[in-house]
This record gives C-alpha cells, sequence and structure tokens, in this order.
C-alpha cells in the first residue's frame, strides 16, 4: 500500500478530530465565548450542515469537469490548514459560527477527494482496503482524536487544540504535496440517468430517512456527554477523555461486528442495534446519576449508534446503483441526522430542560428510527424494496 493512502487517512483523522472534538470541550468554549452549553453544541451542528451542503455540490463538480485530483485536494486541505487555524485567533461565536460551516465544506470535498485519489493509487482487487484505511482515519478520531483533544484543552486550552489541528494537517499536507501522484477523474464514473433512477426511487429515500434519524440520535446525545458526565453523572473531568475513549472503542468494536454481518443481515442488525440503542438512552435518561449505569449505557450507545453504518450502506446499494451522486447524498443525509441530533440536543438544553433532555431527544428519534423500519418486518424475504 503506498505511504500516500496512509497520509490521507491521518488527514482524514486530522479533519474527523476537528468535528466532534467540541463535544469534549463544551465546559470551556462555554465559557471563552460567553454562550450556553447548548449552543457550544451547535458547532458540532455547523460542521455537519457545512459536509451536507459541499458534499453533492463539490462531488458532482469534481466528476463533471474531470478535475486533477492532486491539486484540488492540496488546494483544500490549504484552505482547511489556513481556516482552522484562524479558529485559534477567534473571540466571536458568530466568527467561529463561520468557519465551522466552511471547514464542513471543506471536509466534505477532502474526504470526497481523499476516497477517489486513495482508490486510484493501487490496483482493483486493493481499493476496498485502500478507502477503508482512509475512512478508518475517521473512525479512530473518536477513539483518539476526541479524548487526546479533551486532554490538550485541559492542560493547555482550547485554543491549542484548535491550532494544533491546523499543525497536523499542515503535516499532511506537506508530506503529500511529495508523494500524491497526478490523477484525473476520468469522468465516467458519473452516470446520471442511473443517479436519477435513484432518487426517483421511494426506497431509496427511506433509506435515507432510517440513515439521519439513526446518526440523530447519536448525536444527540454524545455531543452532551461531557456536560451530562460531569455536571450530572459526577465523574470529574480528568476522567472524561477516558471515557470517551470507552465510547470510540466501542464504536470501532461495534463496526467490526456490523461490517462483517451487513451484506446478509442488514434488517436484523437494524432491528436489534436500534433496540439496544433506545434502550440504553432511555435508561442513561432515567438514571444519569449512577456512575456505572452512565457508562455501560454510553458503551452500548457506542457499539450500536454509529456502527449501524456498514448496515445502512448495504440497505444503500441494495435499493440503488451506487453511484457518486447517491452515496454523496446520502452521506449529506447522515450529516443532517448528526447535525440535526446535535442542534435539537442544544435548544432544549436552551430552552431550559436539563442536561439530559438530550438523551431524550436521542430516544425519541431512535424510536422513530425503529418504526420506519417496521414496515419490512413482514416481508424480511422481499429485502428492503
Amino acid at each position: 500500500m503506498p505511504l500516500a493512502v496512509y497520509i490521507l487517512g491521518l488527514a482524514i483523522f486530522s479533519i474527523g478530530t476537528a468535528e466532534l472534538m467540541v463535544a469534549g470541550m463544551t465546559s470551556t468554549l462555554s465559557e471563552a465565548f460567553g454562550v450556553t452549553v447548548g449552543e457550544v453544541g451547535h458547532l458540532i451542528s455547523y460542521y455537519a450542515f457545512g459536509v451536507m451542503l459541499g458534499g453533492p455540490v463539490l462531488t458532482y463538480f469534481f466528476l463533471k469537469f474531470k478535475v486533477p485530483y492532486r491539486k484540488v485536494l492540496l488546494l483544500l486541505l490549504t484552505l482547511y490548514v489556513v481556516a482552522q487555524g484562524l479558529s485559534a485567533f477567534v473571540s466571536s461565536y458568530a466568527v467561529l459560527v463561520f468557519i465551522r460551516l466552511f471547514t464542513g465544506v471543506l471536509c466534505a470535498g477532502c474526504l470526497s477527494l481523499s476516497l477517489a485519489t486513495s482508490m486510484a493509487m493501487v490496483p482493483t482487487e486493493k481499493r476496498p482496503r485502500a478507502a477503508s484505511i482512509v475512512i478508518g482515519g475517521f473512525m479512530i478520531s473518536n477513539v483518539f482524536g476526541v479524548p487526546l483533544a479533551t486532554i490538550i484543552d485541559q492542560r493547555w486550552g482550547w485554543q491549542i487544540t484548535f491550532g494544533l489541528v491546523a499543525v497536523l494537517v499542515l503535516v499532511c499536507l506537506l508530506a503529500l504535496k511529495r508523494l500524491l501522484p497526478t490523477i484525473t477523474s476520468s469522468g465516467g464514473e458519473l452516470k446520471m440517468e442511473d443517479e436519477l433512477k435513484a432518487f426517483k426511487n421511494k426506497a431509496y429515500w427511506k433509506a435515507c430517512l432510517t440513515s439521519c434519524l439513526i446518526l440523530g440520535a447519536s448525536f444527540a446525545a454524545f455531543s452532551y456527554f461531557v456536560p451530562v458526565l460531569v455536571d450530572v453523572t459526577g465523574f470529574g473531568m480528568q476522567d472524561v477523555p477516558f471515557i470517551l475513549m470507552i465510547f470510540g472503542l466501542s464504536n470501532i468494536i461495534g463496526n467490526m461486528i456490523t461490517g462483517r454481518l451487513a451484506h446478509a443481515h442488514s434488517l436484523a442488525i437494524m432491528l436489534v442495534g436500534l433496540t439496544i440503542l433506545s434502550v440504553s438512552l432511555l435508561v442513561m435518561a432515567l438514571f444519569a446519576e449512577h456512575k456505572s449505569i452512565a457508562i455501560i449505557s454510553i458503551i452500548l450507545i457506542g457499539l450500536t449508534g454509529v456502527p449501524m453504518n456498514p448496515a445502512m450502506m448495504a440497505r444503500i446499494v441494495s435499493v440503488a446503483h451506487p453511484g457518486p451522486m447517491v452515496n454523496s447524498v446520502h452521506t449529506s443525509i447522515i450529516n443532517i441526522g448528526l447535525g440535526g441530533g446535535s442542534y435539537l440536543g442544544g435548544v432544549a438544553i436552551v430552552s431550559g430542560y436539563g442536561l439530559t433532555s438530550p438523551l431524550w431527544i436521542g430516544f425519541v428519534l431512535a424510536i422513530l428510527a425503529l418504526a420506519s423500519i417496521a414496515p419490512y418486518l413482514r416481508r424480511n424475504k422481499h429485502g428492503w424494496s
């Protein structure tokens, strides 16, 4: 595997850390910008909305105009370094919101091109592995990036955390400038007639709705784990990074399990996963003040929330031609769920419903997701169509 593929994975690790690290810094950012914990949680939403907006538009542009992958990816990474670096020096919440939206759009472009570039650099039989390395960077960011960012924030402040992410992306940029070959899209991947057929298929949009609700339920809770764990459960801030790492490791274990079973058992995975996710969110909402229950709930949420992604993708592939635009729109809708769940949780806190209110919102969204797959239980043999 070319070294450049691993560098691309490291770049996506850095960008993924930037998106989610706010969840471990809610108290610090709340104090620094003079806003509520709920409004800090919205910063995750704005980043996700940027990804949502940028994904389909940039994917279409890249494929339609056969852009030179190397040149455009390096340009996007350069812009990301500048924007992320500037975020370490802002004092206005409104300006930070704009930067989060902008970096979210850049994230969508970087992820799309990193996947395309990694697969273009290797033989066909190695492309799945190359793609898994790039996507793995994002998964690992939740395990190591977010807890590490939380530790750095606690010791040296949020500005250092934001700045170090920019430095890490810069290191990747400089390495890729030397290692990346010149690759251009063939343009043959974009078959709009196949894409349009998918967009006219109700089964595709039903699949997108379930994916949106699953991510919404997961991130309504995850975005506010820290204030709940500290102010409700009674853990010290020094415990938070390790709890977040446990959550991240649960994500990876869950993803390994579902990844092996998703192709043949996507409905069963969603049914079992959403049932466990719903119960875990409900139990944590009711008994968040008990440390053991909170930890067990977080582990179960980690095992069943985001790790249902392979089953979501298997469902999409079963009902639609898996073209670039189909996948990009699905990813955008996932980010609507991610950002929307986080945003609703913040609104509930700001409105005075308490720090556990995002857990209740996550529970409701998980129940809705469960309801969305209920009609398929009696016709399992006919699949998702």
